[in-house]
């Protein structure tokens, strides 16, 4: 059984170029508009919007495909992880259940979340930008039983499927019903503590209409041990979809309500040098199995938006609150000629908490450094709370202290309307064929969320022992409230934040296609206009954050309270609005029966949201752009390759360069940048199926380089930070009917830490295995294996250098983890 099956869009009009949420298959009247299946087409048919078939070998647009059988039989411990089998695409999946960086064919990822790539739910944005700071996309959407496939588009081609998105598209796609029946699956950690449950279950009421209903709970620690639940709660899912003679239509809905840990860097002692480093756990702290989060650090109290005393729960961790309904239907106007209107309303909510370490060090020099010499440390939760260290060079076991900045977000609203309208067509022209898509594409994206930061200190243990430590001067007067300071004492006490902003975007869109003989050509643009509207508060020039102020209302001012962060009313408006054309050409000349050849140019568009604001882009006085800045950066790209299909062998290769603008903020740095990148790289991915055994396998080669950087010309020709010369996954497997085992590779070649090139991130290799048995025809058991070899991918780090104490901050996939499920089919 093939767990990855490969398909190609055929045209622009095809799947993606409007967001369209399903592929059709080829049917024997093309001149009937069907609803789209989740059925898989077979390997050589690539599938257009307009019922009508086509062999892969006759397009240039590529489209990769996953299907559920790969989640099913390994299951990710997190959405990001299942994306790194994707031909062409980074993922750092070492975030938790969200807050992954995501990127491909070289593309930067400067900062975090997939700023050039979408990701899409049943063919819409699941936000309009991928990179809102705290509030990346990957958080809001979940992997269940729902999900039929997840089709990705790489490369240029994605300028003009969708609004900012140059560099690819990936789109998670729902179960519509089409097969009767259902699954009700148990999992359960073997090694870690959570507890799950999913059910699906869909088919028809009559034979025009059918439904699928699909959701899960679960509940436990997470894969690292960390003592409380900080994974729980869980989806529900429904579609109802109505055929007709000359169409369909469809509603849908989402409720998702859940929460997991954001995985932040965390501390690692890094020996050698910086080109051949050497990355060990720390004495009782594995940087891939433990985590600064502990049941013995719950809450901490702050200011929240309006800058009344709150607490905060730390446990919320990523809290996405999601409530959805949508609308899709498509009506044959005439033979061969489609309208296609999509729809979704989304309510989006929720809270980003999670500890950053801004620095470790040794516990009484930290203290040392912050209360004076001769600080004294105390025990501010846990069992020994209250006790002084007598001797903090053995607190927690390695004498350590981590001063912590609580990144604490109140994502107010992240609600977003979007709406896809198309026609699209064909025209026989006798000796070929023209094909016609046009649309307009509408959204509205709110960014509303209030930064509630503070910090704290705590030692360095791992199993969710972690506790906060109280500093006192030689005096004995304590200099934190418990552990804790009420603003972001570590960060510059930077970033009391507040945002209240809507995001306009409209995008009529056209494609035109030209079909004789061996040979296909198309075309498309895409011409994006919108506007910024709403206001920022917080730490502009020239504002004060921190305050006086009794904040736990004892009636006395501590130490602690002499700094209070607050957001300061000075609200500045911010109003502007953008335009630019994107445009996208491509070529494909079948060679033989087997084999093809494209080329392709692409020049996409990308809007900058909120990460320009506080920046130098924005004139704080007007509220507009500054003279000559764009809100926007562009991608220009181009691809060429040869594609060979014939029967169990498919092999495709693409040569790729892309050049990139981008300006960006860099959160934890505090910095803004202005840079251009080139990336040239080839993409191969092929498949091969014998019997019981099957294997698919992809790796993308990327020379990527920093061409200009407006502040620091010294890095101009270093490689981006976190960018490997060369990614790579391969699933071989063995199906035998009853019984079906294999694995799934996924590795990296070596990456610096920084531009400045100086410290490396090693190479690594993550195996995961899986063994399915079915025991019957209806009930399926299943023993998987995330990470065999318990290895630390490092996938990103905040230090450029290794520090003189040998102590860095860094993030790495998690350790090994082995899962159980049973399944029943109904």
């Amino acid at each position: 059984m093939t767990t990855l099956r490969i398909r190609l869009l055929a045209s622009i009009p095809a799947l993606l170029i409007a967001g369209a949420a399903h592929a059709q298959v080829p049917q024997a009247d093309a001149t009937s508009a069907t609803d789209p299946t989740e059925a898989a087409a077979p390997e050589d048919i690539v599938v257009t919007g307009v019922a009508q078939g086509r062999n892969r070998l006759d397009t240039s647009v590529s489209v990769s495909s996953l299907d559920a059988d790969l989640t099913a039989k390994i299951p990710p411990r997190n959405t990001a992880e299942i994306l790194r089998n994707l031909p062409g695409v980074r993922v750092e999946a070492s975030g938790g259940e969200g807050n992954a960086n995501i990127s491909v064919r070289g593309l930067p990822v400067a900062s975090g979340g997939s700023k050039f790539l979408q990701l899409q739910e049943d063919g819409l944005p699941v936000l309009e930008f991928g990179d809102i700071i705290f509030g990346n996309a990957d958080i809001f959407i979940r992997n269940d039983l729902s999900l039929a496939r997840i089709e990705s588009v790489r490369g240029g081609s994605a300028s003009t499927f969708a609004s900012n998105s140059p560099g690819g598209i990936i789109n998670f796609i729902s179960k519509t019903g089409e097969q009767d029946g259902g699954s009700f699956q148990l999992s359960s950690g073997i090694d870690y503590r959570e507890y799950r449950a999913d059910f699906a279950y869909g088919g028809h009421i009559d034979a025009q209409t059918r439904y699928e209903l699909s959701g899960f709970y679960r509940l436990g620690d997470g894969p690292r041990d960390v003592g409380y639940d900080a994974m729980r709660g869980g989806q529900i899912k429904a579609n109802i979809t109505r055929e007709f003679d000359r169409g369909y239509v469809r509603v849908y809905g989402k409720y998702l309500d859940d929460r997991s840990i954001a995985y932040l860097p965390n501390p690692v002692r890094v020996t050698g040098s910086d080109g051949e480093p050497t990355y060990q756990n720390i004495p009782g702290f594995s940087i891939n199995e433990d985590t600064l989060h502990s049941r013995y650090i719950g809450s901490v109290l702050t200011l929240d938006g309006n800058n009344n005393p709150v607490r905060r729960n730390i446990g919320d961790g990523m809290h996405p609150v999601v409530k959805s309904v949508g609308f899709e239907g498509q009506y044959e106007i005439a033979d061969g000629w489609n309208v296609t209107e999509r729809f979704r309303y989304s309510d989006i909510s929720g809270d980003f908490v999670s500890p950053f370490a801004a620095a470790v060090g040794d516990a009484q020099t930290t203290a040392n450094g912050f209360a004076g010499a001769g600080a004294q440390l105390y025990y501010a939760s846990g069992p020994l709370s209250g006790q002084r260290i007598a001797n903090p060079g053995t607190v927690g076991g390695n004498g350590l202290l981590a001063s912590v900045v609580l990144f604490d977000v109140d994502l107010k609203s992240l609600n977003n309307i979007t709406n896809d309208l198309r026609v699209n067509g064909k025209v026989d022209l006798g000796g070929g064929a023209l094909s016609i898509a046009a649309g307009i594409y509408n959204s509205r994206q709110d960014v509303k969320t209030d930064w509630l930061w503070t910090s704290f200190f705590q030692t360095v243990q791992g199993d969710g022992r972690s506790v906060l430590v109280d500093i006192r001067n030689a005096a004995g007067v304590s200099q934190t409230a418990g552990g804790t300071l009420y603003s972001a004492s570590f960060f510059g006490n930077c970033c009391r934040r507040s945002y209240d902003m809507r995001y306009t975007t409209n995008a009529p869109f056209a494609q035109l296609g030209f079909e004789v003989g061996r040979l296909n050509i198309d075309g498309s643009l895409r011409y994006d206009f919108g506007s910024a509207k709403g206001s920022i508060a917080g730490d502009l020039p020239g504002a004060v954050t921190t305050r006086a102020q009794d904040i736990n209302g004892d009636g006395v001012l501590s130490v602690a309270e002499q700094t209070v962060g607050f957001i300061p009313n000075n609200r500045t408006g911010i109003d502007y609005d953008y335009s630019y054309l994107s445009y996208s050409a491509g070529v494909n000349y079948r060679l033989s029966d087997t084999l093809a050849a494209f080329a392709r140019y692409s020049r996409g568009g990308r809007v900058n949201a909120d990460r320009l604001l506080f920046g130098p882009t924005i004139n704080l006085q007007t509220g507009g752009l500054v003279n000559g800045s764009k809100p926007y950066d562009f991608v220009k790209q181009a691809e060429g390759g040869l594609k060979f299909s014939s029967g169990p062998i498919g092999l495709y290769a693409t040569v790729f360069n892309a050049r990139t603008q981008e300006t960006n903020y860099l959160l934890s740095q505090q910095q803004f940048t202005s840079r251009d990148y080139e990336a040239t790289g080839v993409e191969l991915e092929g498949r091969f199926r014998r019997g019981p055994f099957s294997l698919s396998a992809a790796g993308t080669y990327t020379d990527a380089t920093i061409t200009r950087d407006a502040t620091d010309a010294t890095l101009n020709g270093n490689r981006p930070q976190r960018q490997a010369a060369f990614v790579y996954q391969a699933t071989p497997q063995l199906d035998f009917g009853r019984v079906s085992f294999g694995a799934n590779v996924i590795g990296t070649t070596s990456s610096y830490t920084q531009p400045v090139n100086q410290l490396k991130m090693p190479a690594y290799t993550q195996v995961n295995g899986f063994l399915l048995v079915r025991a019957a025809d209806n009930v399926s058991f299943n023993l998987n294996a995330n990470n065999i070899f318990n290895v630390k991918g490092i996938t990103e780090a905040e230090d450029a250098a290794i520090p003189s104490n040998q102590l860095v901050r860094a993030r790495s996939i998690n350790g090994r983890t082995i899962a159980a499920s049973v399944r029943f089919d109904f």
